[in-house]
């Protein structure tokens, strides 16, 4: 029995192998579709040959081959880094970067696209200048389209206008960083496919993109941490766009995304923040931070998602310049009809 759990791991592993290493091929080989393909093919061949052999009684030869097999393709693998600089698609051709001078903070490369369709907006970056000491709130966009706990996650700071009620806001996204004309494949952030890319956005661009243009569903949450917590998760994602920028990283899928990177940046101001497959689901992330007192008290979580669903206000405000005012009408943390706090 216990030689039969033993072969039946044993061809476990050497399928495993033969999948992934042909995923691996078919993502990130360099060559034009018929000779990845062709690779892949070999690559299939191989691995089924020897699951095969062994299948038939033999042990040691598939065992040293498949061994083999796998060291060339580590060996390949491991050679493959992250670029600098490729022709980036437009909404990722810059990274947030930032520098401090006391309670000045000024970001480079603040994304202020006015999006016309999905591919297709005016572009333009800017420099801005925000003071910490102004710095009021935070607010977790979770915004989905129709996959369950799937979706993506922005945080965006406000900060108080001197001399008036009303806040501006800063949006901060982590991204795909895809080359011009990309397509984006779930598969593909699993095996380095693409760059990592922490962006620094206008919140009406990076809101309205996904609310009005690919007409997701976007809910806003308002989080409740201390002002020390939020200026130092503030910071924290500013050096790790700095970082990022100074030397680039893969995406990946799980352990490299919108939320799993913000959760590392929280643990740092928050300790005893427990793991939790929450954070793998991106679309559960609300209900991990509203167990450990992170949202507005006194609100059941479906009655926070309730009213903070902005997607309807989001469209009707579309082009409004007070678009963060109208999206924030009735959700709990701010008052109502104001960009105040």
């Amino acid at each position: 029995m216990l030689f039969m759990l033993l072969d039946g791991a044993l061809r476990l592993t050497m399928g495993l192998c033969t999948l992934w290493g042909a995923l691996a091929l078919g993502h990130r080989l360099p060559l034009a579709a018929p000779g990845r393909h062709l690779v892949v093919t070999a690559w299939v061949v191989a691995g089924g040959g020897w699951l095969w052999l062994h299948w038939q009684g033999a042990r040691l030869v598939p065992v040293i081959g498949m061994a083999g097999q796998m060291t060339v393709l580590l060996a390949w693998w491991r050679t493959l880094v992250p670029a600098r600089d490729l022709d980036w698609a437009e909404d990722v051709a810059h990274l947030a970067t930032g520098t401090f001078e006391g309670d000045r903070l000024t970001l480079h490369h603040v994304r202020c696209f006015d999006w016309q369709t999905r591919d297709v907006a005016r572009v333009a970056w800017e420099r801005r200048v925000y003071d910490l000491s102004r710095l009021v709130s935070v607010d977790l966009f979770v915004s989905s389209w129709g996959r369950p706990g799937i979706a993506h996650v922005l945080i965006s700071f406000g900060f108080r206008q001197t001399g008036g009620k009303d806040v501006e806001f800063v949006t901060f996204s982590v991204e795909v960083r895809r080359q011009r004309g990309e397509p984006f494949s779930e598969i593909g952030g699993f095996f380095k496919r693409y760059e990592l890319a922490i962006i620094a956005a206008d919140e009406r661009d990076a809101v309205r993109l996904r609310s009005n243009v690919r007409g997701e569903r976007v809910t806003l949450y308002h989080v409740t941490l201390s002002p020390q917590a939020r200026r130092a998760l503030l910071l924290s994602l500013v050096e790790g766009a700095n970082d990022l920028a100074r030397e680039p990283r893969f995406y990946h899928t799980i352990t490299a995304n919108c939320t799993t990177l913000v959760f590392v940046m929280m643990r740092r101001i928050i300790e005893g923040l427990p793991m939790d497959h929450r954070l793998l689901l991106t679309g559960l992330l609300p209900a991990y931070i509203h167990d450990h007192g992170g949202l507005v008290s006194g609100y059941a979580l479906c009655e926070l998602r309730r009213r903070g669903d902005i997607t309807a206000r989001a469209r009707h405000a579309d082009a409004e310049a007070d678009f963060s005012r109208r999206i924030r009408q009735g959700i709990p943390g701010w008052r109502s009809g104001e960009t105040s706090i």
